[in-house]
């Protein structure tokens, strides 16, 4: 059986052909600028160079006609046509409390997702316009809606519920939801994998680094708490968006900037972070380079991020009441060493240490744990594609 994973943005659309008899991806791509000047779509086939198609993608269903000629084409396709595509497997943010796992799409799915708009106003109106492109292209063909919500709705109420007016919740459905949950729920499982132990017998730290992150604790197989919330901005400081901070601070620079509310959420979500504290990038990459050179504040940004996660792990450890292991995972868990030296040191009362050599490892899975370790430190590259189609497969079966 064979799976099409479709993950759209704004003006983008990610996709990947698996074949699930033995989870290798065929092809995979991306359709960049859609409804832009000089839009285009990027396509890797396996064992083949990527080409680039230059092409008027004027909107997300031109988008996906051009990505299923590409996987159909003489030269660069895999199938011979779109019929031996067993299933369509849909990333969407944002599933509210109505979705506690994935399903497989009908109208009443539709206008659930549809509802949930406003809670995740910048990334659900893109994924429906996927859903519907594909659903008008291959009506014929299953479709499967895969929520990062989801993994994170058996959080315990104490842990979602916010110390505002009960009210708020049940009138606007006020909580923490928390995000990346398909990632944090792939790396736990494989995480269990390498440590040869049923995942129900596990307390895990998930640690999901990249320009967006979010810490989470897996007790069990179960998320029991996270560091998003009610949207990706709390918790831990990112490539642009500031985290928790005091809320007073809103209306401290409401008055003095004379900043209105769209002002305060474009500058929490798009000026802060570590973009905001270096003055030099949103790239970790940039950042590191210019601490490396002496930049202070780019020094000063990595500590930041780094002690916050580090505060999200211990947090995390006493809740559980102890841990198996911590993983790192995304691209800077995954290919930033010297994060991950920073984010554990000092945690040996823990039992968290890590061998230096093998820490000089990069996107690569691999146990980084000293010798004398009590928690195992993992890195486990991520995979949402691969998590997308086994639940999509996982449904139809």
């Amino acid at each position: 059986m064979k799976v099409l994973v479709i993950n759209t943005g704004s003006s983008s659309l990610k996709y990947q052909l698996i074949d699930m008899t033995n989870e290798s991806v065929l092809a995979k791509g991306v359709c960049d600028r859609i409804g832009l000047e000089h839009s285009f779509l990027k396509h890797s086939k396996v064992g083949s160079d990527t080409v680039v198609i230059e092409k008027d993608l004027y909107n997300h269903k031109i988008a996906v006609q051009e990505v299923l000629s590409a996987l159909t084409d003489s030269k660069t396709g895999v199938i011979k046509s779109m019929d031996e595509i067993s299933a369509v497997g849909h990333r969407i943010v944002h599933g509210g409390e109505k979705f506690k796992e994935s399903v497989i799409i009908d109208k009443k799915v539709m206008d659930a997702v549809k509802e949930c708009i406003e809670l995740a106003p910048l990334h659900n109106p893109s994924n429906i316009v996927g859903i519907e492109a594909c659903q008008q292209i291959m009506p014929n063909i299953p479709m499967v809606a895969v929520f990062d919500t989801a993994f994170h709705q058996t959080m315990p109420s104490q842990a979602y519920i916010y110390a505002l007016p009960y009210e708020l919740y049940e009138k606007y459905r006020l909580r923490k939801y928390g995000f990346h949950g398909t990632s944090h729920k792939y790396v736990a499982y494989r995480a269990a994998e390498m440590l040869g132990k049923p995942i129900e017998e596990l307390k895990l730290v998930t640690c999901h680094l990249g320009n967006g992150a979010s810490v989470c604790a897996v007790k069990n197989g179960k998320s029991i708490e996270t560091s998003m919330g009610f949207t990706p901005l709390q918790g831990l400081c990112m490539g642009t968006r500031s985290g928790s901070i005091d809320p007073d601070i809103i209306s401290f620079l409401m008055k003095k900037e004379k900043m209105t509310i769209s002002d305060i959420s474009d500058f929490l979500n798009k000026k802060s972070g570590v973009l905001g504290v270096s003055g030099v990038s949103s790239d970790f990459r940039d950042v590191q380079a210019a601490a490396e050179a002496g930049n202070d504040r780019a020094m000063l940004a990595l500590d930041i991020f780094c002690y916050r996660v580090k505060r999200f792990i211990g947090d995390y450890i006493g809740l559980m009441n102890g841990a198996d292991a911590v993983i790192f995972t995304a691209g800077i868990g995954e290919n930033n060493g010297l994060i991950r030296e920073k984010v554990v040191s000092d945690m040996d009362f823990l039992g968290i240490k890590i061998d230096p050599e093998k820490n000089t490892v990069i996107g690569k899975e691999i146990d980084i744990s000293a010798a004398d370790a009590k928690v195992k430190t993992l890195v486990v590259p991520t995979n949402e594609e691969l998590a997308i189609a086994r639940e999509t497969i996982k449904l139809l079966k």
